[in-house]
């Protein structure tokens, strides 16, 4: 329901005043009335609404719903009802209400999305204008749902190959702690008035630091965690952090198979939709996740607006896989540029699901390798004075 901000007068002449939440204009003015106070002002305020940020698979499920009634013969503003009065999760139930609420008004289902101020991407809000604009809202949507929900598919595999290894890094540091924490105390009261090896001194001296000064190391990870956050917020950290993702060795190629795939697939949607090149390419570079990667853009664009190839503006662009400008370049030849764009995508997906399992497999006995190491040391450390006691009770 609209909510309306007035200025009114009561009886004694005095000025009110508030906001209230009513059907109309003209039912502010009737209930003040009503409590004699007489309306002098009365305007409508345009909420905006933060909401629930859907994510890549909930995407697809409603432009997949919307495609499907839109199909059937079902209007816009039945079909989000009929969304809204299904057994969702809460959150979600809240931002198809949002979006039955504005359409209730005459606005259109992208207006609507965008006054939800973060439930859905900008891609899927442009998008939906086009299809709006050009009458084709049923293929954007079902084209919006495939899209959807091949980025979940690739996010969910790099998720689930990497879970191994963060679990393995967490059991490491906490078996790390355990050993310097609980273990190795135990040991070194036995190694008193003797000459202990320099490994064995640094284990004795990391442990005694551990037991003792534990506040610290518990603040010192705040204090970096808190710091590393806001580091992360300043633009030209972010930009310098994104410029070095691409360049650490084997998951640097994996990054920009990724980025590269996300930029082919969304510009592919957003050109063979009738979208302008020039806004095409501002939106894809928008939504591919990496600041270094974005702030490449606007020459690109401009050397596109100057009547020089993609391919050729794209080229400028580092931080992408080479095969990209090699396959635009040969779709601009042949006139099938949105096919040859979705054509990469899908490729560029399965090299990034190969490319993850590849990192995974070299990570793990990389991790392996690590711990060996550090329980070999840790050992040693024991060992060398235990050893030196034998020798003098010999």
């Amino acid at each position: 329901m609209p909510v309306y901000k007035y200025t009114a007068k009561n009886l004694q002449s005095q000025l009110i005043k508030g906001t209230m939440e009513a059907a109309s204009a003209e039912t502010v003015r009737r209930t003040l009335r009503q409590n004699n106070e007489f309306a002098l002002k009365i305007n409508e305020i345009q909420e905006h609404h933060k909401a629930y940020k859907l994510k890549p698979m909930e995407l697809s499920d409603f432009s997949r719903q919307i495609a499907s009634m839109l199909g059937s013969g079902i209007t816009m503003i039945r079909a989000i009802k009929i969304m809204e009065e299904r057994d969702i999760k809460p959150a979600i139930k809240k931002v198809y209400s949002l979006l039955y609420q504005e359409i209730q008004r005459g606005n259109t289902l992208s207006y609507a999305m965008e006054l939800t101020e973060g439930s859905f991407p900008e891609l899927l809000i442009n998008m939906y204008k086009s299809g709006e604009a050009s009458g084709q809202m049923e293929g954007t949507a079902r084209k919006m749902a495939d899209h959807y929900e091949k980025e979940h598919k690739l996010r969910g595999k790099i998720k689930s190959a990497m879970t191994y290894p963060v679990i393995l890094f967490f059991i490491t540091v906490v078996v790390v702690v355990l050993i310097f924490a609980l273990i190795l105390p135990q040991f070194f009261t036995l190694f008193e008035g003797i000459e202990l090896p320099a490994i064995t001194q640094l284990m004795i001296n990391i442990s005694n630091s551990m037991t003792t000064y534990w506040y610290i190391y518990i603040i010192g990870l705040l204090v970096v965690i808190v710091l590393g956050g806001f580091l992360a917020t300043i633009p030209q950290v972010k930009k310098a952090l994104d410029h070095f993702k691409l360049k650490i060795p084997k998951i640097g190629k994996l990054m920009k198979i990724i980025y590269t795939a996300r930029f082919a697939r969304t510009l592919s949607s957003l050109y063979s939709s009738g979208l302008a090149m020039i806004n095409a390419l501002t939106i894809s570079g928008a939504t591919i996740g990496n600041s270094y990667l974005q702030s490449q853009f606007p020459q690109a664009i401009e050397q596109v607006r100057n009547g020089e190839p993609l391919s050729a503006s794209i080229k400028l662009i580092d931080g992408f896989d080479a095969k990209l400008v090699s396959t635009i370049y040969i779709g601009e030849e042949s006139g099938n540029l949105d096919s040859m764009l979705e054509s990469v995508a899908d490729s560029f997906d399965y090299e990034a699901e190969m490319a993850t399992t590849r990192l995974v497999t070299f990570i793990e006995p990389v991790m392996i390798i690590i711990m060996a190491s550090i329980v070999g040391g840790i050992m040693l450390s024991v060992m060398l004075p235990i050893m030196t006691l034998y020798q003098n009770i010999g």
